[in-house]
């Protein structure tokens, strides 16, 4: 005792001076402050440590710092305080002295400080098909990338998630493999689409809205849905005021007659892949939503729900239709992804499958229109639609576009490839915490997510957006395949450095912590 009391009592009294002097203009700096008290008396805080295995930072309570900040109100220089996993308060760098004595000060520096990202739109693909991906996999390279939230599709799971049982064994397959929060989507198909009973236990359950797709989803147990089973889904979802979020998209032609006609064209040719999909699939689909998107108005008999398009495209028509339902009062938004906005059809190789998604990639003229669309408002919120599956599937080697599996897996790209590409276009930090972390958190129910503000979750991602890096083979990547990424041989900027989950550092430097403590989210 005597020997630690011959340790602290110099230091206090050095540390009294100082703050006496600094108070003689009533103000100090947390950067004057951190000078002086970190690390010098970071022993002092040993007995707040904690030993959980979820963090990398063994402390419960601590301050971050950066000159960096970004809040709804803008980018500033100051600190986040942060106490069992919750933000306990935010300060600018203008505060009263003394207020980080004794307290353990994690100081970015110059990095950026932001909400961790809230993805509404991966596929996990747990249970059933690890080999694609899986929630230890997916999750790991979440935290890499800032992503500290993601809402799980129904599919492409086996069972896909249309029912309470199966809600149940992917609940069960997530615990204690994920890093990041995890929330669920439900499946609307025709099987549930018109029993409500089945459909309230999901939702009872805790999906926190229902997914369907309007064509042909790929996957055998997940059947497309009719206007009349979205409309009976709208109604069932009122009552619980969630979504239904929709792949707009239905076949105008003859499926056999398009198959015979694209098969006479080369399938490595992208503008084959291009013209099998034209944008009056996406026109069709949303004129055919419009009778459901009036129910969603005030009075209607879908009061509550809100029809919700997943991953546009098509940056016209499609584009002013749902403008146009926005207008007249219905219930809706849109959400577009980071791949329409950094490509354009003209780019793709031929026989590169890796950019193969639905709908497609389309021309630079139509990617002009998104960007545009974005900065103005019209498009509400950014995903990233991780669509993996295993080399094998994407035909790597045969380059055949109408054949190989769709999807384009980004989920640890999500944020440098925004803001490597959206530089271009005018896309601004708080351009990203608008579009990746408050809009799609609301839009999920989640209110404690997707801003720094007092009584949030402490979830953020700290980040240097001028560090470019090169994803080459010696970039770690984490998602279960690689090489099936678009994004893999490009230059991006943006260096994630660290991400939080409810005060936990998960990733920093390369590392995850060594539990995987994330929790699963449910509606209320």
């Amino acid at each position: 005792m005597d020997i630690l009391m011959r340790r602290i009592v110099p230091l206090l009294f050095l540390f009294a001076s100082i703050i006496l002097c600094l108070k003689a203009s009533h103000k100090v700096s947390v950067q004057q402050l951190l000078n002086f008290s970190f690390p010098s008396l970071s022993f002092l805080y040993q007995s707040q440590q904690t030993d959980s295995g979820c963090s990398l930072l063994p402390y419960d309570e601590y301050w971050i710092r950066s000159n960096r900040i970004v809040t709804s109100e803008g980018v500033f220089s100051g600190a986040v305080e942060v106490k069992s996993g919750r933000i306990a308060s935010v300060v600018s760098d203008d505060f009263e002295a003394g207020q980080f004595l004794g307290k353990h000060v994690v100081d970015f520096g110059n990095a950026v400080v932001m909400p961790g990202l809230v993805d509404i739109h991966v596929h996990l693909d747990e249970p059933g098909r690890t080999e694609w991906e899986g929630f230890s996999a997916g999750t790991k390279a979440a935290a890499a990338g800032g992503v500290t939230t993601v809402i799980d599709m129904p599919l492409n799971s086996i069972p896909c998630t249309v029912s309470v049982e199966a809600l149940n064994l992917k609940v069960k397959a997530a615990k204690e493999k994920i890093y990041v929060d995890v929330g669920f989507w439900g499946g609307l198909v025709p099987e549930n689409a018109l029993n409500a009973t089945a459909l309230d236990s999901l939702l009872s359950a805790g999906v926190l809205g229902l997914k369907s797709f309007m064509l042909p989803s790929g996957i055998n147990d997940f059947p497309m849905t009719n206007i009349t089973h979205i409309k009976e889904g709208l109604h069932t979802l009122a009552k619980y005021k969630r979504p239904l979020l929709i792949h707009a998209e239905v076949n105008v032609g003859s499926e056999s007659d398009d198959e015979t006609r694209h098969r006479a064209s080369d399938p490595r040719s992208y503008s084959t892949y291009l013209k099998s999909r034209p944008a009056s699939w996406e026109i069709e689909a949303i004129r055919e939503l419009q009778t459901a998107m009036e129910d969603t108005k005030v009075g209607g008999r879908a009061e509550g729900a809100h029809v919700h398009i997943v991953h546009l495209s098509d940056a016209e028509t499609s584009l002013n239709l749902i403008k146009d339902a926005k207008s007249s009062g219905a219930s809706v938004s849109v959400e577009t992804c980071a791949h329409y906005l950094a490509f354009s059809a003209e780019e793709i190789p031929d026989g590169d499958t890796r950019f193969k998604c639905a709908p497609p990639i389309r021309d630079e003229a139509n990617r002009q229109k998104l960007r545009e669309a974005l900065l103005e408002g019209h498009i509400d919120m950014l995903s990233s639609d991780h669509s993996p599956s295993t080399p094998e599937l994407k035909l790597l080697k045969e380059g055949d576009f109408l054949r190989a599996w769709g999807g384009v897996s980004s989920l640890q790209f999500d944020l440098p490839a925004t803001w490597t590409y959206g530089q271009k276009y005018g896309i601004t930090l708080s351009h990203l915490v608008k579009l990746w972390s408050e809009k799609p958190a609301k839009f999920a129910g989640q209110e404690h997510k997707g801003a720094i503000v007092t009584g949030n979750d402490a979830d953020f991602v700290v980040w240097e957006p001028e560090v470019e890096f090169d994803l080459d083979d010696n970039y770690k990547v984490f998602s279960k395949n690689p090489s099936i990424s678009a994004y893999m041989g490009k230059r991006l900027s943006g260096k994630v450095l660290a991400t939080f989950v409810r005060g936990n550092l998960v990733f920093s430097d390369g590392i995850h912590s060594p539990k995987p403590c994330g929790e699963t989210i449910f509606a209320k």
